[in-house]
């Protein structure tokens, strides 16, 4: 959800003698059709693309165009949330490999459309020839993506750090922070990022407004909610109604119990982009402002489109809410095939809880937390886990690191929270006084036991 970063650079001029192709060919290219379908719009990309699309079509320098064309629709894809636009762009790619089978330039385009349609591996095949090739910073930074969503991490670093050498810009100082992120190193992160937002630029106001939200994010993580709510502010300045900065600003709004304003932001965000991730904040700020008839047809959408738009939410909202285990089961093995990062650890060792299977999602748990990330929901993860397998010492460990990010949970995640943290309490208690001599009634035997949340 943080980490694939928008790859918009200045490419290297194209120094190849002009290609011409008559109009009337582009018939017979599949692909160069689809990319020429009239576009519509009035924002600044829309009328890019239909300026780019009128180049390709006048037929002089076309791979040039089609590249450039390629790139304005993965901005478009970036600014709509529209994944379609991705597609297109993978067309783009496709149409000059049919000219130039060897394009370097289609490699990039299409590996990195690869990386946004979630296919890392075949994505990191592609990086991995264009670091050997030529090996320029962006290239290393898209091998460090494909590499850090499989769980790569230690290579990860090297591509990053290898992207840094060549080139210290937004995009890399964003990864290193996110890395770092990933290794528990908060003020790190912070710092890095900080970099990032000092070298962003309002002609790229999209990625100015993506690495604001992520300090954002950072601050608010800190327990520094002033500062999180002016880096929303300013995200929002740059580029409005952005919807990662909207979804943001609506958890810390929640935290905060402005339940009103929670909804309304989340509501705006879900319009522009209806991913599960949006859309099970958005009902669960809905519940607690007691529209529950809202909160369920907005499940009901999450529920209908998880499996394609974002499998591993899906599955991870249907371990939380004890629905269809299987699924959520069958779906987080499925998602660990494309990736291995630690929330799609997390995401199959919580959905193997929620199918009563504590050994292997305790295992998995482990998985989850070997990197030191640190993040509420994890050690939430850990804490429940560890408490349903039997592991008190270590369930007590975990819940207390959750509970000191419980601002960064969802309401109904807080309040499973607060019944486990009760319910450790109530097992350290009867462990430390088992001689107790007074009576407690018919029922004593029953009343003592501990509680093993199901």
């Amino acid at each position: 959800m943080v980490t694939c970063l928008l790859i918009l650079f200045s490419r290297p001029s194209n120094k190849r003698e002009p290609n011409t192709v008559p109009a009337a060919a582009t018939t017979l290219d599949g692909s160069l059709g689809l990319v020429l379908v009239p576009h519509t719009g009035e924002s600044r990309i829309d009328k890019e693309i239909s300026q780019l699309q009128q180049r390709v079509r006048e037929g002089r320098n076309v791979e040039l165009w089609l590249e450039r064309l390629g790139w304005a629709f993965v901005a478009k894809a970036r600014e709509s949330f529209d994944p379609g636009f991705y597609e297109l762009a993978e067309q783009c790619a496709r149409s000059i490999e049919m000219r130039n089978p060897q394009s370097q330039e289609a490699m990039l385009l299409r590996a990195h459309v690869l990386q946004n349609l979630h296919r890392f591996k075949e994505s990191e095949t592609l990086a991995r020839g264009l670091v050997q090739q030529r090996g320029l910073s962006f290239d290393y930074g898209l091998l460090g993506d494909a590499l850090m969503e499989q769980g790569k991490l230690g290579e990860a670093v090297e591509a990053y750090q290898q992207m840094m050498n060549l080139k210290p810009d937004l995009r890399a100082y964003a990864r290193a922070a996110h890395m770092r992120w990933l290794k528990g190193d908060l003020e790190g992160a912070i710092e890095a990022m900080q970099l990032a937002v000092g070298a962003a630029s309002p002609q790229d106001a999209e990625s100015a407004s993506w690495v604001n939200t992520r300090l954002a994010f950072y601050e608010f993580q800190a327990g520094r909610v002033n500062e999180a709510e002016k880096q929303c502010a300013l995200a929002l300045s740059l580029q409005s109604n952005y919807p990662p900065t909207l979804l943001l600003q609506g958890r810390i709004l929640l935290g905060q119990n402005r339940l009103g304003e929670a909804v309304d932001a989340l509501q705006n965000a879900v319009k522009l982009n209806p991913l599960p991730e949006y859309q099970w904040t958005l009902a669960e700020a809905l519940r607690l402002a007691g529209r529950k008839k809202e909160a369920s047809e907005v499940e009901a959408q999450l529920c209908q489109r998880g499996v394609s738009s974002d499998p591993r939410t899906l599955a991870l909202y249907l371990a939380t809410r004890h629905e269809s285990p299987e699924t959520a089961l069958r779906l987080a093995r499925a998602e660990l095939d494309a990736r291995g990062d630690v929330f799609t650890h997390d995401a199959l060792a919580w959905s193997l809880a929620a199918a009563g299977k504590l050994t292997e999602a305790h295992t998995e748990m482990q998985r989850a937390l070997a990197e030191g990330t640190q993040d509420a929901r994890l050690f939430f993860h850990a804490g429940i886990i560890a408490s349903q397998a039997g592991h008190s010492a270590e369930a007590e460990r975990w819940l207390r690191k959750a509970s000191e990010l419980s601002h960064l949970l969802l309401p109904s995640e807080r309040n499973e929270l607060q019944t486990a943290e009760r319910g450790a309490e109530k097992k350290a208690s009867v462990a430390s006084n088992p001689k107790e001599t007074f009576s407690l009634g018919p029922n004593a035997a029953r009343k003592t036991q501990p509680q093993t949340k199901t």
